[in-house]
């Protein structure tokens, strides 16, 4: 793991890392209850006029007494959101996971105390006053931050930081979807980049002290109660001669899930080309959010594209919407509704509004199906379950997460195999269409690539800089001496001596300890280069690919003249790297 000297000095046993990530469990926990309990005060506030506790984001929302006034509430929302988070913490604005990404692989954990405040009160603000985001990145980001600044303050080592970090995500997840195992396979899937006992116990014991204590205030319910409980008979037969529909629909799920990546940064891109400060640019999304909220409610009944969208999903798992033109259009809306939000500077997540685009073009599959074939039963139910899945799984590359969070957050254990060949489908088509999911496109498009394939140690997530050995001497091969080079302060540990023509590295020589002079040959060769800030994955890739027998790890730029090279990586110091690792 990246580690600043100094900066992180105690390392504790797996029994008390183990306590401390029950700790973070109880605090997310009583997190997750308190931003529930904030949602549904500042929801009530703003549709309703009243102050009350009493909201649940499955049943619609009352026509609101202001009529069209109804307009101005993401607007009022979204202003003050935008002061919070321009004024305080710039990290909370957006759907958060990205964010806890970058710290686990780019800031050893690090996460600022008051992004745990601030995400707490602009995610609240979002969601309550009507932008189309979901309260599980809030929670994530809020778990994560809690699990953070308690290993900072322990002074830990980096990597049992990350394992807090990865704990408090998972009890995010636990504590607000009432689904354990689902946010274990969260944390080990997007969090972790590391797959042990000493990572995973943690986060298994995080996660149900969240649940339990989420449980303990919303009950064991699952998140979705599905209509099909009631019937003795499955909608669709799941039989083997159905999977090719559920192939189809898997596809459709992946090529929906990279239009929602897409059009997300697509969108984001325009809001941010438009030659405005950002509440100008909050005031034009939120008021198409108002107008679009203020359509549907008016003509159907019911605030669809607002908030979390679960009343909507609601409706639809108890077969109360079946109009295939009317689900896909819900799909669309919300698509857009969610894209506009988040890069109009909304807080919140893109978990919830990607189960209700599953939903919908699940839904709108099942119901087109019914109509041309009516006597075979299908019904929207079972194939808005399997969308879900779907496009939760495309859209974040996390295909057991989505699986196991459909299966506890609806009971219904009958789509299993329907799910899972969904899912692979939809992530299969989605990679096929764009490498980076939901969480990573952003972190991409900063130069922050994040490894796809999960480890079971950490040191491929080192920094260049941490592995890298310190540069002895600068040979110039213009004016070679005969006899090797006397150095008068040797390294105390191994390190190597550049070999240069003129400014230009050619080569590098070995540099022992316990001997005073600097041999001149062999010249190591051929070298590359490499960025302090990359990933040691990345620098493997690339000696792998070209062959080089080391790489010259620089500053800020990628000229490499003598000047600019901070160290230098060989296979031996990945080596040296990979044993510290599991030393610690």
């Amino acid at each position: 793991m990246p580690e600043t000297a100094g900066a992180h000095n105690r390392q504790v046993n797996l029994i008390v890392l183990s306590v401390i990530a029950v700790v973070i469990g109880v605090i997310t926990g009583f997190g997750a209850i308190a931003l529930r309990y904030l949602i549904a005060i500042i929801h009530n506030l703003f549709f309703l006029g009243t102050f009350s506790f009493e909201y649940d984001a499955n049943l619609p929302t009352p026509e609101s007494p202001f009529g069209a006034w109804i307009i101005l509430a993401p607007v009022i929302g979204g202003l003050i959101v935008v002061f919070l988070v321009t004024k305080f913490a710039p990290e909370a604005r957006g759907h958060g996971v990205p964010e806890v990404m970058d710290a686990i692989y780019f800031r050893n954990g690090r996460i600022r105390p008051q992004v745990v405040v601030i995400k707490s009160l602009a995610s609240a603000l979002s969601i309550g006053s009507g932008a189309s985001v979901g309260r599980e990145g809030p929670i994530i980001q809020i778990g994560s931050g809690i699990g953070s600044v308690l290993g900072q303050w322990l002074k830990l080592r980096p990597w049992q930081v990350i394992t807090l970090v990865a704990a408090g995500a998972g009890a995010g997840i636990a504590a607000t979807f009432n689904t354990p195992l689902g946010a274990v396979m969260f944390a080990i899937e997007l969090m972790l980049p590391e797959f042990s006992a000493r990572t995973f116990l943690p986060v298994v014991l995080s996660t149900g002290a969240a649940t339990y204590i989420g449980r303990l205030a919303f009950g064991d319910e699952p998140a979705f109660l599905v209509i099909s409980y009631t019937q003795h008979d499955p909608f669709v037969p799941l039989s083997v001669d159905m999977l090719p529909l559920f192939v189809i629909l898997g596809v459709l799920c992946g090529v929906a899930s990279w239009l929602f990546v897409w059009f997300l940064h697509w969108i984001e891109d325009r809001f941010d080309a438009i030659p405005a400060n950002p509440y100008v640019r909050n005031v034009i999304g939120m008021s198409f959010l108002g107008v679009m909220m203020y359509g549907f409610v008016t003509w159907t009944g019911m605030y669809h594209t607002a908030g979390v969208g679960y009343a909507t999903i609601q409706a639809i798992l108890n077969d109360a919407l079946t109009v295939w033109w009317l689900l896909a259009l819900l799909f669309a809306a919300k698509l857009v509704a969610t894209c506009v939000s988040l890069a109009a500077g909304a807080s919140g997540g893109i978990f919830s509004p990607s189960l209700f685009l599953g939903a919908t073009l699940g839904g709108a599959f099942g119901a087109v199906l019914g109509d041309l074939w009516p006597n075979l039963g299908f019904s929207p139910v079972t194939f808005a379950l399997v969308g879900m899945a779907g496009i939760v799984g495309g859209g974040t590359g996390a295909a057991m997460t989505a699986i196991m969070m459909i299966f506890e957050m609806t009971g219904d254990y009958n789509i299993t195999v329907a799910a899972i060949v969904a899912v692979a489908c939809a992530i299969g088509v989605r990679r096929t269409l764009s490498e980076e999911n939901i969480y990573t496109m952003k972190l991409a498009r900063r130069g922050h690539n994040i490894p796809k394939d999960r480890r079971s140690h950490m040191f491929p997530i080192r920094n260049a800089s941490e592995v890298m050995e310190p540069i002895a001497a600068v040979i110039d091969m213009a004016d070679m001496p005969d006899d090797p080079v006397r150095v008068s302060d040797m390294p105390s540990r191994p390190a190597h001596a550049l070999v240069a023509r003129g400014k230009h590295v050619v080569g590098i020589v070995e540099v022992h300890p316990d001997r005073p002079t600097i041999p001149l040959s062999p010249i190591l060769r051929p070298v590359g280069v490499t960025l302090e800030g990359n990933l040691l994955e990345s620098v493997l890739k690339r000696m792998e690919a070209h062959g080089h027998v080391a790489e010259l790890v620089l500053g800020n730029t990628r000229s490499s003249h003598v000047d600019n090279v901070k160290g230098v990586i060989t296979r031996d110091s990945v080596v040296d790297a990979m044993l510290s690792d599991y030393r610690n």
